[in-house]
């Protein structure tokens, strides 16, 4: 299980550095635009749909996916030391 989420972990990193270089892609190509330089703006736009905007959902929803875990195990951690505290007495 520690393998698989190291695993999952690693292909997030890379998700997340390929989305903030997808973005450094489309500030350039975006200037290279406003300048009649070709550099890659049409392209761009044509990788949006099938390449970035998935990548840039599952960027979201691992973000949303982990903080309801850290919340579900903040509060299950919570409830077992309640438990413990009460048993002491």
């Amino acid at each position: 299980m520690a393998r698989v989420r190291e695993v999952l972990n690693w292909l997030l990193v890379a998700d997340t550095f390929f989305v903030l270089a997808s973005f450094g892609w489309f500030v350039i190509a975006l200037f290279g635009r406003s300048f009649a330089l070709p550099l890659g703006f049409d392209l761009w736009l044509s990788l949006w749909q099938p390449l970035f905007l998935p990548a840039i959902g599952v960027l979201m929803a691992a973000a949303l996916v982990n903080g309801a875990l850290r919340y579900v195990q903040n509060r299950w951690l919570l409830r077992s030391i309640g438990s413990d505290l009460r048993s002491r007495d």
